[in-house]
Protein backbone atom coordinates (compact mmCIF):
# COMPACT_ATOMS: atom_id res chain seq x y z
CA UNK A 1 0.00 0.00 0.00
CA UNK A 2 1.56 3.13 -0.68
CA UNK A 3 1.30 6.55 0.85
CA UNK A 4 -0.99 8.83 -0.15
CA UNK A 5 1.25 12.27 0.69
CA UNK A 6 4.17 12.79 -0.85
CA UNK A 7 7.46 12.76 1.47
CA UNK A 8 7.79 16.34 1.87
CA UNK A 9 3.61 16.75 3.04
CA UNK A 10 3.98 13.41 5.37
CA UNK A 11 6.99 15.14 7.31
CA UNK A 12 5.32 18.51 7.73
CA UNK A 13 2.29 16.05 9.16
CA UNK A 14 4.88 14.45 11.65
CA UNK A 15 6.19 17.08 12.65
CA UNK A 16 3.52 19.18 13.32
CA UNK A 17 2.72 16.32 16.39
CA UNK A 18 2.84 17.39 19.87
CA UNK A 19 4.60 15.74 22.60
CA UNK A 20 3.20 17.63 25.48
CA UNK A 21 -0.64 19.03 26.00
CA UNK A 22 -2.00 16.77 23.10
CA UNK A 23 -5.82 16.12 22.76
CA UNK A 24 -5.99 12.60 24.46
CA UNK A 25 -3.44 14.41 27.63
CA UNK A 26 -6.05 17.35 27.66
CA UNK A 27 -9.02 14.61 28.38
CA UNK A 28 -7.24 13.13 31.20
CA UNK A 29 -6.53 15.87 32.97
CA UNK A 30 -9.70 17.62 32.29
CA UNK A 31 -11.47 14.26 33.62
CA UNK A 32 -8.94 13.68 37.00
CA UNK A 33 -9.74 17.85 37.53
CA UNK A 34 -13.37 17.76 37.45
CA UNK A 35 -13.06 14.44 39.86
CA UNK A 36 -10.81 16.09 42.57
CA UNK A 37 -7.75 15.62 41.84
CA UNK A 38 -4.63 17.75 41.61
CA UNK A 39 -1.34 16.93 39.73
CA UNK A 40 2.02 18.54 38.47
CA UNK A 41 2.22 18.55 34.81
CA UNK A 42 5.68 17.12 33.00
CA UNK A 43 8.02 16.52 36.57
CA UNK A 44 11.42 17.35 35.01
CA UNK A 45 13.09 15.54 38.02
CA UNK A 46 11.19 12.23 37.44
CA UNK A 47 12.45 9.26 34.65
CA UNK A 48 10.57 9.58 31.72
CA UNK A 49 8.91 12.81 32.64
CA UNK A 50 5.53 11.53 33.06
CA UNK A 51 2.76 13.58 31.63
CA UNK A 52 0.80 13.49 35.13
CA UNK A 53 2.41 13.37 38.68
CA UNK A 54 -0.22 13.07 41.94
CA UNK A 55 2.43 13.49 44.73
CA UNK A 56 0.23 12.82 47.71
CA UNK A 57 -0.72 9.17 45.98
CA UNK A 58 2.75 8.60 44.79
CA UNK A 59 1.39 8.11 41.03
CA UNK A 60 2.75 9.30 37.55
CA UNK A 61 0.42 9.02 34.84
CA UNK A 62 1.12 8.33 30.91
CA UNK A 63 -0.73 9.31 28.29
CA UNK A 64 0.34 7.39 25.64
CA UNK A 65 -0.38 7.83 22.17
CA UNK A 66 -0.95 3.97 20.40
CA UNK A 67 0.92 5.10 17.56
CA UNK A 68 3.74 6.60 19.01
CA UNK A 69 3.93 3.57 22.31
CA UNK A 70 3.28 0.38 19.91
CA UNK A 71 -0.09 0.16 21.72
CA UNK A 72 -0.49 -4.02 21.76
CA UNK A 73 2.23 -4.41 18.88
CA UNK A 74 4.06 -7.83 19.07
CA UNK A 75 7.14 -7.99 18.06
CA UNK A 76 8.35 -12.06 17.22
CA UNK A 77 11.57 -13.36 16.51
CA UNK A 78 11.25 -16.59 14.37
CA UNK A 79 14.40 -17.61 13.63
CA UNK A 80 16.78 -14.87 11.80
CA UNK A 81 13.78 -12.60 11.32
CA UNK A 82 11.69 -10.79 13.08
CA UNK A 83 7.59 -10.52 12.56
CA UNK A 84 5.99 -7.82 13.86
CA UNK A 85 2.41 -8.55 14.48
CA UNK A 86 -0.18 -4.98 14.36
CA UNK A 87 -2.86 -3.95 16.82
CA UNK A 88 -6.11 -3.08 16.20
CA UNK A 89 -5.17 0.38 17.24
CA UNK A 90 -1.85 0.82 16.27
CA UNK A 91 -0.57 -0.43 12.27
CA UNK A 92 3.05 0.10 11.75
CA UNK A 93 3.15 2.22 8.34
CA UNK A 94 4.75 -0.10 5.21
CA UNK A 95 6.54 2.60 4.14
CA UNK A 96 10.07 2.89 5.87
CA UNK A 97 9.15 -0.49 8.08
CA UNK A 98 12.06 -1.47 9.26
CA UNK A 99 13.05 2.45 11.02
CA UNK A 100 9.11 2.69 12.75
CA UNK A 101 9.58 -0.80 13.68
CA UNK A 102 12.97 0.19 15.27
CA UNK A 103 11.65 3.37 16.80
CA UNK A 104 8.59 1.59 18.16
CA UNK A 105 10.67 -0.98 19.85
CA UNK A 106 12.96 1.60 21.46
CA UNK A 107 10.03 3.55 22.80
CA UNK A 108 8.74 0.55 24.36
CA UNK A 109 11.77 -0.32 25.81
CA UNK A 110 12.00 3.23 26.93
CA UNK A 111 8.82 3.00 28.60
CA UNK A 112 9.41 -0.05 30.02
CA UNK A 113 12.92 0.89 31.99
CA UNK A 114 11.28 4.44 32.98
CA UNK A 115 8.50 2.88 34.74
CA UNK A 116 10.86 -0.02 36.22
CA UNK A 117 13.00 3.19 37.60
CA UNK A 118 9.87 4.77 38.66
CA UNK A 119 8.74 1.38 40.54
CA UNK A 120 11.96 1.43 42.62
CA UNK A 121 11.46 5.30 44.10
CA UNK A 122 8.32 4.05 45.32
CA UNK A 123 6.05 5.13 42.81
CA UNK A 124 2.99 3.69 41.41
CA UNK A 125 2.85 4.00 37.21
CA UNK A 126 -0.38 4.08 35.64
CA UNK A 127 -0.76 4.52 31.89
CA UNK A 128 -3.47 5.56 29.69
CA UNK A 129 -3.70 5.00 26.13
CA UNK A 130 -5.24 7.33 23.58
CA UNK A 131 -7.78 4.22 22.29
CA UNK A 132 -9.48 3.93 26.05
CA UNK A 133 -10.21 7.83 25.48
CA UNK A 134 -12.42 7.61 22.79
CA UNK A 135 -16.32 8.79 23.39
CA UNK A 136 -17.71 5.51 23.91
CA UNK A 137 -14.92 4.41 26.70
CA UNK A 138 -13.88 7.75 27.70
CA UNK A 139 -15.90 8.19 31.40
CA UNK A 140 -15.91 4.47 32.19
CA UNK A 141 -11.48 5.39 31.37
CA UNK A 142 -11.45 8.24 33.95
CA UNK A 143 -13.43 6.50 36.66
CA UNK A 144 -11.02 3.58 36.25
CA UNK A 145 -8.16 5.97 36.99
CA UNK A 146 -10.18 7.71 39.88
CA UNK A 147 -10.82 4.17 41.69
CA UNK A 148 -7.48 3.30 41.04
CA UNK A 149 -6.23 6.17 42.78
CA UNK A 150 -8.42 6.02 45.49
CA UNK A 151 -7.41 2.51 45.98
CA UNK A 152 -3.53 2.94 46.40
CA UNK A 153 -3.94 6.16 48.76
CA UNK A 154 -5.71 3.48 50.92
CA UNK A 155 -3.62 0.83 50.74
CA UNK A 156 -0.69 2.89 51.27
CA UNK A 157 -2.11 4.85 53.93
CA UNK A 158 -3.53 1.45 55.50
CA UNK A 159 -6.82 2.86 56.22
CA UNK A 160 -8.79 1.45 59.29
CA UNK A 161 -12.48 0.94 59.87
CA UNK A 162 -14.11 2.68 63.32
CA UNK A 163 -13.99 -1.11 64.58
CA UNK A 164 -10.01 -0.81 64.44
CA UNK A 165 -10.02 -3.41 61.46
CA UNK A 166 -8.53 -2.96 57.81
CA UNK A 167 -10.82 -2.31 55.19
CA UNK A 168 -11.81 -5.49 53.30
CA UNK A 169 -11.83 -4.58 49.74
CA UNK A 170 -15.34 -4.63 48.28
CA UNK A 171 -16.74 -6.77 45.17
CA UNK A 172 -15.57 -3.87 42.10
CA UNK A 173 -18.12 -2.98 39.81
CA UNK A 174 -15.31 -0.22 38.19
CA UNK A 175 -12.33 -1.92 36.84
CA UNK A 176 -9.02 -0.49 38.02
CA UNK A 177 -6.88 0.91 35.81
CA UNK A 178 -3.80 -0.84 34.39
CA UNK A 179 -0.42 -0.26 36.29
CA UNK A 180 2.62 -1.16 34.58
Amino acid sequence: MSDKLTPQQRHKNMAAIRSKDTKPEMIVRRGLWSRGFRYRLNHKRLPGHPDLVLRKYRVCIFVNGCFWHGHGVQFNVHGSASVVEDSQCCRIPHTNREFWVAKIRRNKERDKEEQRMLASMGWHCITVWECELKPSKREETLDSIAFTLNHIWLQDHHVRSASGHQLEEESRTIPMAAEE
